[in-house]
């Protein structure tokens, strides 16, 4: 039975201020730990987003709870924009995203994220589209080693790919304890003590829902939808998800560098930006949270706020 923790919750409640008669975004569902504080901590409406519908169907209990104030929908959040605008739904007073894997998906060995429990190599979010076992038994070489070195940060990904494609030779890969079988065989042992099969796991999963570029849509999609005072908030859980955001809400508050002095752009003031950030470093959760839960010792969380009209600036 999967326990459900919720990464930081008192930051991003913190930084999120829910309040009153607002209208908020949590654009990844997963097990409802940010959605039922949201709504225990002001009367606002909130609307929830998961590809998985075992998020959406866990949810309904929630909702229950809080009639006609959350509403569920199953979407990616890269496709935000036009999921809520089908339900009419086209300016936001807050956005919450937690860019980490479900606890409820690593705890079901069916689902097959987990090197830790046998099961099918699936790894998909949603219900649809290739899985982790279409990937290692049809992509070349290269195509291997791009995904498990840009994705997974592999330094080992030839000898990984190599390794998959000799074993699949004799025959298909199916299953999580297979595959992490091959993948510890082709890397050294990691004197940290990370399992060798972590990083190539990590690269499948990405690649299988396209995790990145839903993260780029789903940044791009949030901040069109705040309002003027309306904050974005993001959990981030390894270094790929949060350079992404980080280059998104620092190019957003204009902060991203000036062009060169060369350049005759340079001679002209920039546009003021539309965005300040709320945080100028990324929060990390503090010790007692990643003793509790270990799962939190990577998070990092940013902010950001679209500015008021009339130069009103942030409220504090």
């Amino acid at each position: 039975m999967s326990t459900h923790v919720p990464v930081m919750l008192e930051e991003v409640l913190a930084v999120l201020q829910p309040r009153d008669g607002a209208i908020y975004l949590d654009a990844t569902f997963g097990g409802g730990g940010y959605a039922a504080a949201i709504l225990a901590a002001a009367d606002c409406t909130l609307w929830a987003l998961d590809r998985d519908p075992d998020a959406i169907a866990r949810g309904a209990a929630l909702a229950a709870r809080y009639p006609g104030r959350l509403h569920l929908v199953q979407s990616c959040f890269g496709d935000m924009l036009d999921s809520l605008a089908a339900e009419g739904v086209h300016a936001l007073d807050g956005v919450v995203m937690d860019l980490g894997v479900s606890s409820f998906q690593i705890d079901q060995p069916e689902r097959g994220f987990s090197f830790r429990h046998d099961g099918p190599l699936d790894m998909r979010m949603g219900q649809d589209g290739a899985t982790a076992a279409d990937l290692v038994n049809s992509l070349g070489e290269r195509e291997l080693v791009t995904i498990l070195s840009d994705l997974g940060e592999e330094r080992h990904a030839r000898r990984v790919a190599r390794a998959i494609l000799r074993e699949r030779a004799v025959a298909p890969i199916t299953t999580t304890a297979r595959l992490a079988e091959i993948v510890r065989g082709a890397v050294p042992r990691d004197p940290s003590g990370i399992d060798g099969a972590t990083r190539s796991f990590q690269a499948l999963r990405i690649a299988v829902n396209d995790e990145l570029g839903e993260i780029e849509r789903g940044l791009a999609a949030a901040q069109s939808l705040l309002a003027p005072g309306g904050r974005l908030v993001v959990v981030s859980f390894h270094s790929l998800e949060d350079r992404i955001v980080k280059r998104a809400m620092v190019g957003a508050a204009g902060r991203a560098g000036t062009a060169s002095r060369h350049d005759p752009a340079a001679l002209l003031p920039p546009p003021a930006p539309d965005f300040d950030l709320l945080t100028f470093r990324a929060l990390r959760p503090g010790d007692a949270e990643t003793h509790a839960n270990p799962r939190a010792r990577s998070a990092r969380l940013r902010g950001l706020q679209r500015r008021l009209p009339m130069n009103q600036g942030i409220s504090p």
